[in-house]
C-alpha cells in the first residue's frame, strides 16, 4: 500500500504527503486518504467534508472505494453522504450512534480487508462510547481518531473512565514501531500539558524541543510512533511515572483508571 496523506508536502517519511483541513482558527483537523495502484482501491479516513477529498481524488485520477470512520462525530462523518456512490462502502463503529450511510459496522476485533492488506479493529471507547481505530499490523499503520492524540488523548464526552484506560491500554499494547495516525495537530497545546505534570521526563522535554522546532517551521507533528508515545504520553504514563500521579495528586493506591481520570481533569481545566 502506499499513502498518500495532502495537500502540505512533508518528509517524515518519503512518500507521505499530509491533508491538512482548518475549521476554524484553532482547531486543525488532518484526514487521509490511502491509495493502493496495484489494486486501485483508495480509502479516506473519516470524512470532515467532501470537496477537498473530491478535489484530490479527480486530480490524481482515483476513485474512492472505502470510507473508514472511527466515530460519529461531524468533523469525522460530515463528507459521507456527499461520498458516497456507487461501488464506495463506509465502514464504522456499530454502538457509537449515526454514521450516515454506513454499510458495515465495526467492533472491536473485527477484521476488514483493503488493498490486500487486513485491518485489526480497536474498541477504543472513552472520547465516543463506540469509538473504534483501525490497524493495518503489516502496514505498521494506527489510524486512531479521537482516541489518541501526539503527547494527548481525545476528550471523554461519554465514555467512563474505566473504559477509556482500557482502550488507552489496548493502543499501548501495539509494537513501538506502529506509525500513529490521529486526526487533529494539537501537539503543541499537549506538550505544555505534559510538561506541567512530567518535566522530570528527559524524552519527553528532547521531544518537546523537536516539535517547537517542527511547528517553528510549519511542519505538522503528526504523525508519530507509538514507542513515543509510551515515553512521553502523560495519558499513557499514569501508571508508570510516579512524578505525574503527584503532579496530578493520585495516590499509589489510586487504579490505573482513577490515575487516567485525574490526569485527563488536570488537562480539562489546564
Amino acid at each position: 500500500m502506499d499513502y498518500y496523506l495532502f495537500p502540505l508536502d512533508y518528509n517524515f517519511y518519503p512518500s507521505y504527503i499530509f491533508l491538512r483541513t482548518f475549521f476554524d482558527h484553532i482547531f486543525l483537523t488532518i484526514r487521509y486518504l490511502i491509495h493502493d495502484p496495484k489494486t486501485g482501491q483508495t480509502a479516506a479516513v473519516d470524512t470532515p467534508c467532501a470537496t477537498a477529498y473530491q478535489r484530490e481524488l479527480e486530480r490524481r485520477g482515483w476513485t474512492l472505494t472505502h470510507i473508514f470512520n472511527t466515530h460519529k462525530h461531524h468533523d469525522h462523518v460530515g463528507g459521507n453522504q456527499e461520498l458516497k456512490s456507487e461501488g464506495v462502502k463506509i465502514f464504522g463503529p456499530a454502538s457509537d450512534g449515526n454514521i450516515p450511510g454506513m454499510d458495515v459496522p465495526l467492533k472491536g476485533g473485527d477484521k476488514v480487508s483493503f488493498a490486500g492488506s487486513e485491518a485489526e479493529i480497536i474498541d477504543v471507547g472513552g472520547h465516543t462510547v463506540g469509538h473504534i481505530a483501525y490497524y493495518f499490523p503489516s502496514e505498521k499503520t494506527a489510524y486512531v481518531g479521537d482516541s489518541l492524540f501526539a503527547l494527548g488523548c481525545g476528550r471523554m464526552f461519554e465514555g467512563t473512565p474505566a473504559q477509556f484506560w482500557s482502550s488507552l491500554l489496548r493502543l499501548r499494547d501495539l509494537p513501538d514501531d506502529t506509525i500513529v495516525y490521529c486526526a487533529h495537530e494539537y501537539t503543541e497545546s499537549n506538550a505544555k500539558f505534559a510538561m506541567s505534570v512530567e518535566p522530570g521526563n528527559h524524552d519527553l522535554v528532547r521531544r518537546v524541543e523537536e516539535i517547537k522546532a517542527k511547528r517553528s517551521r510549519g511542519e505538522p507533528t503528526v504523525p508519530s510512533l507509538m514507542g513515543e508515545e509510551k515515553l512521553t504520553n502523560p495519558f499513557l504514563r499514569g501508571d508508570v511515572s510516579a512524578e505525574i500521579r503527584k503532579n496530578v495528586g493520585a495516590s499509589n493506591r489510586d487504579s490505573g483508571a482513577e490515575i487516567f481520570a485525574k490526569i485527563r481533569r488536570g488537562k480539562d481545566n489546564f
